[in-house]
């Protein structure tokens, strides 16, 4: 069996922060590289407020997580899959006691009918003023 090796970058997410694609294909897996809430074309992080020196005064993790899980669905769209299809998702939370019941909550909303594998960690810090990213899995029919 031939596996197949492409990767996308889609024309709707944010652009990636390094030299990676927004996801790589082998066989019928789609692996989706760390995604965040930014939006395309700009620094905005919605939900996120910065001073004018650059510093994040503060941030509504809602709005970041509505956001990310949109940034993930276009990814998935332009990659050939689809939110259904995703089998295992880690998420990565920079601040676990103040955000993961907010988290948790939207999460659930946008996971009604598709329950993948999760795991969540709390980590530092993200290589941008985000305080959620996700790494995702999913299957294209």
């Amino acid at each position: 069996m031939q596996l197949i090796k492409d990767s996308f970058d889609s024309n709707n997410a944010p652009e990636p922060v390094g030299a990676y694609p927004h996801s790589r294909r082998v066989g019928n897996l789609l692996f989706l590289s760390g995604v965040g809430p930014r939006v395309r074309n700009s620094n905005k992080i919605p939900g996120v407020e910065m001073d004018k020196k650059g510093k994040v005064i503060s941030y509504d993790i809602e709005k970041q997580c509505v956001s990310v899980f949109n940034n993930i669905k276009s990814i998935l769209e332009d990659s050939g899959s689809h939110w259904e299809n995703i089998i295992d998702v880690t998420v990565f939370l920079t601040n676990m006691k103040s955000d993961f019941k907010i988290y948790n909550k939207v999460y659930s909303d946008f996971f009604k009918d598709n329950k993948p594998c999760r795991t969540t960690v709390e980590i530092l810090s993200l290589p941008t003023p985000i305080n959620i990213e996700l790494k995702v899995i999913a299957i294209i029919d």
